[in-house]
Formats: C-alpha cells, sequence, structure tokens
C-alpha cells in the first residue's frame, strides 16, 4: 500500500476518489439520485487532487482524505457540471446544497495558525477494516507539517470516532444539529490531536 498526494500519481484518479467519496458519504448524497456511479460522475470535477491524501495498491484508490489549513476548502463545485449529469432541477439543488454543506461549511471556531483540518476520510468497501484510513490519517499527520490536528465527525459515526480516538485525537467542542431527524445525527463532534502528543 503506498499512501501519497492525490496529484503525485502516475495515473488520473479523479473518478476513482469520486466513487470512494460518494460510498463513503453515500447516507447524505443519495437524496440527490440514488445511482452510485451517475454520483460518482458528477461529483468527479470538485476535488482539488492537490489538497487530497489516497491510499493506493497497485491501481486502486484504497482510502482518500483532505488535509488543509481550514480555510480553503478541498473541494470547488461547478454548478454546470452537475446540471449536466444531474438535469436541471436536481443539479441546481445538489450545487446549493452540497455548496452550503461541504464546500462553505466551516468550523464553529477559528482555526490557529499551524493547524491542519482533516477532512473526508473514506475508504473503498473492499478496504474496510483493514487499518488503511488508520494508516493514510497517521502518513498525512506525519507529512503535512502542522503542528496539531482538527476534524469534524457525526455523533452517530462511532466507527469513525473510535478510529480517531486510536489515533490519538480527543472531543473538544460539540454542536448540535439543525435538523437531526433529516441529516441522520444529533452533534457534530470536533476533535483535535496536537502532534507529539498521544
Amino acid at each position: 500500500m503506498r499512501y501519497l498526494p492525490a496529484d503525485a500519481l502516475d495515473f488520473d484518479a479523479r473518478e476513482q476518489i469520486s466513487r470512494v467519496f460518494v460510498v463513503g458519504f453515500y447516507q447524505w448524497l443519495k437524496y440527490f439520485t440514488k445511482d452510485v456511479e451517475l454520483l460518482t460522475r458528477a461529483l468527479a470535477h470538485m476535488f482539488d487532487l492537490s489538497k487530497f491524501q489516497v491510499a493506493v495498491e497497485g491501481g486502486t484508490i484504497a482510502a482518500i482524505t483532505a488535509c488543509t489549513d481550514g480555510v480553503k476548502p478541498p473541494i470547488r463545485l461547478d454548478k454546470a457540471e452537475l446540471r449536466r449529469h444531474l438535469g436541471l432541477v436536481r443539479g441546481l439543488l445538489a450545487y446549493s446544497m452540497l455548496k452550503t454543506n461541504l464546500q462553505e461549511h466551516g468550523y464553529p471556531f477559528e482555526i490557529p495558525p499551524r493547524t491542519g483540518s482533516i477532512e473526508f476520510v473514506a475508504t473503498a468497501p473492499e478496504f474496510r477494516g483493514k487499518g488503511v484510513a488508520f494508516a493514510l490519517i497517521e502518513h498525512v499527520m506525519k507529512t503535512c507539517g502542522y503542528v496539531e490536528y482538527v476534524l469534524e465527525v457525526a455523533d452517530t459515526n462511532t466507527v469513525a470516532i473510535r478510529l480517531y480516538e486510536r489515533l490519538g485525537f480527543k472531543e473538544f467542542h460539540r454542536v448540535p444539529e439543525k435538523h437531526p431527524k433529516q441529516s441522520g445525527l444529533n452533534n457534530y463532534v470536533y476533535m483535535k490531536r496536537e502532534m507529539g502528543a498521544v
């Protein structure tokens, strides 16, 4: 397994990254269409490959995550692309909702200087339970050069919370979700890991 920046790959992995993302976040994306392949094509344009890190085995993307300064988003949505794949109404709806919830969704606190934000962690189904996400995040924290890292996770995603705790992250903030019935979560949990601390 190799761990490296997505823009350092020797093949165009945009569609594979999109598929891992779609499958990983399908619970929230299926509102626009239940067709995984259509969602994959519709969202493939949005990833800033310079901000994504991947785990790769052979030519297959096993896991993804983004690491940013918490200010510049790792995705950039294109309204025309979404309309082209999803149609006029669903495309505009997807653009509006995803722009608010993904591209412009900031933290409810100021990100200090030299703090990295770990975002959009997802593992391809065939690689789950093999420690790939753990190793990828560990690689990111060792190579991205920030003195501490923060992340956001849904309180209902207990598997991810346990993973982050094993990586040394600790909860430090919690914000109630405004629409828990629609979103399927009660709180956004914010976790932090200082480098050198376990």
